[in-house]
């Protein structure tokens, strides 16, 4: 090491974690014993304590065998306040031999950069380790389960990478699906295919039997379903979405995605292009394309009922007179609106 201190960031949580552990054992066999590692985590309001406790545990050298690792998540806790930013990049210097520093910072898949940048900046410096990991997707995660899977031990069968990451939702596009558990979620995956297969050869109707489907809880990803007309797979995904979605947005993102499907099919029966459209509606090449596959298994009367169908939904979510109702209703009113205008 060139300085015992990291950044590692990223929508990987394995990796990262994994990234963690081999810090720990190259700082183990630098100071010549096992490391204590001390998990902490930032608190906005307790600050200036926990920072405090950092210094405790780093600025001393130990005496007697291994040191310290401390590593630090929820770090942008810790630097809402200028005092307190300034103190924790003052820590940086203060890590006595043997010791080590590690911050971890969890980020949203598409994120281009550490939001730490100071913090980052400061431990580049200070010589220290900034890693990014991301989570691999599609094609890239079937190549890391084949990987992780000669790792263990465990044969995998043609298909059988694929159909693994299919199912923890490798294959979701959707920028807003949240990957941060993907590949620890596949990890474990192979640990039960092991088990059931015995040291024999895993195949893809394995996967099928063993794993469960556990596809992203995206918006985007429900719009897709809904354009689709994949009534299950839109009623899944809502499953998912409604605990933590409030109702307004998704009646926004659907009436978004009914406008949108409208506003293609006019101009596709209207004779314009398809490559036309990106520069007409300034919608990027690849979800036009996405659109106008969509807008084709919708006739116009159908795209019609299904945004006055919204506006009734939306009448019943904002408890308009008449129209209002409890959350169960509210609820199977979405269930409704996509079992009358959405299934084929």
């Amino acid at each position: 090491m060139t300085a015992p201190i990291a950044f590692f960031w990223g929508d990987d949580e394995l990796g990262a974690a994994r990234a963690v552990d081999r810090f720990a054992a190259a700082l183990a066999t630098e100071s010549g014993g096992p490391v204590e590692r001390v998990e902490i985590r930032g608190d906005r309001n307790q600050a200036s304590a926990v920072i405090g406790h950092v210094n405790g545990l780093l600025a001393t050298q130990s005496m007697f065998g291994g040191g310290t690792l401390a590593v630090v998540t929820n770090v942008g806790a810790l630097t809402v306040k200028g005092d307190d930013r300034d103190a924790l990049l003052a820590t940086l210097a203060l890590v006595a031999p043997g010791n080590g520093l590690v911050f971890v910072e969890s980020t949203s898949t598409g994120a281009k950069e550490p939001g730490q940048k100071r913090l980052v900046d400061a431990i580049k410096a200070a010589g220290g380790e900034i890693r990014a990991f991301r989570a691999p997707k599609a094609g890239e995660l079937a190549g890391w389960i084949e990987s992780e899977a000669k790792e263990r031990g465990v044969l995998l069968g043609a298909g059988a990478a694929r159909e693994l990451a299919s199912r923890v939702g490798g294959y979701v596009v959707d920028n807003d699906a949240d990957r941060r558990n993907q590949t620890r979620g596949a990890a474990q995956e192979l640990d039960k295919l092991a088990l059931y297969r015995g040291g024999q050869s895993v195949s893809a109707d394995d996967v099928k039997a063993i794993v469960s489907e556990a596809i992203p809880g995206s918006v985007w990803a429900f719009t897709d379903a809904v354009g689709l007309r994949d009534t299950a797979r839109a009623t899944a995904l809502l499953d998912r979405l409604a605990p933590a979605t409030p109702e307004p947005i998704l009646l926004s993102v659907l009436h978004r995605r009914i406008r949108e499907l409208i506003e293609v099919g006019d101009h596709l029966a209207s004779g314009a292009a398809e490559s036309s459209l990106p520069r007409t509606m300034g919608v990027h090449p690849f979800r036009i394309q996405q659109l106008a596959t969509q807008t084709r298994r919708w006739s116009a009367d159908e795209l019609e009922a299904a945004l006055n169908g919204l506006l009734q939904l939306d009448a019943t979510v904002k408890n308009a007179p008449g129209s209002g109702g409890s959350e169960a209703q509210r609820r199977l009113g979405f269930t409704l609106w996509l079992a009358e205008f959405v299934a084929k």
